[in-house]
């Protein structure tokens, strides 16, 4: 997955014994989140959030650019913190009360590494049944066995920016913004 020294090194630590294959990492749940933000006519910045988050990461520490992630979260986690406005996101104008596409997906491509514990990671993002080439912004925050777990555990940051239109989902554009801000922050832990 990544090509430098530093990030190969901090990969291979993580992956222990198992250097021959990739390692795979199942997501936390418990402590992964999607934070998503946009300009509400201009008035203020609206926040939400989605949870939920399943799927895995695979790190092959002898041949970094083999590693992949995929993930997926349900629609039915969108929290924003007004019941109202979670419910108008459920209607025909964003996703549908009742979605075709239930979940969101990301399948990784590529990953380009840019610093010592820093990487692009390229994917397929499939959102309200429209799939986008994705670019995540990500940070390894940590790397190393989990003090309560006592397994290998790791901890990422990613942003990103999204247009609401690619995915037929720009309802009030341009007066509530196309543009949404996302962050994630997930952990993952060793399988077996």
């Amino acid at each position: 997955m990544f090509k430098t020294t530093a990030f190969a090194a901090a990969f291979a630590l993580a992956a222990g014994a198992a250097l021959a294959e990739p390692q795979e990492y199942a997501f936390d749940s418990s402590h992964s989140q999607i934070v998503f933000e946009y300009n509400h006519l201009g008035f203020s910045t609206t926040t939400g959030m989605f949870s939920g988050i399943t799927g895995k990461i695979a790190f092959d520490a002898d041949q970094p650019a083999n590693s992949s992630v995929e993930a997926t979260f349900p629609l039915a986690s969108l929290m924003t913190g007004d019941e109202g406005r979670d419910k108008h996101f459920l209607t025909a104008d964003f996703f549908g009360s009742d979605a075709a596409a239930p979940e969101v997906t990301f399948v990784s491509t590529s990953i380009e590494v840019t610093g010592d514990n820093t990487a692009l990671i390229t994917g397929d993002l499939t959102l309200n049944g429209v799939t986008k080439e994705t670019v995540l912004d990500t940070v390894l925050n940590q790397q190393g066995d989990h003090p309560m777990e006592n397994k290998p555990w790791l901890g990422f940051d990613v942003t990103t920016t999204l247009l609401r239109s690619d995915f037929n989902l720009g309802a009030f554009a341009p007066a509530v913004s196309d543009e949404v801000e996302v962050s994630i922050s997930v952990e993952a832990m060793a399988e077996g």
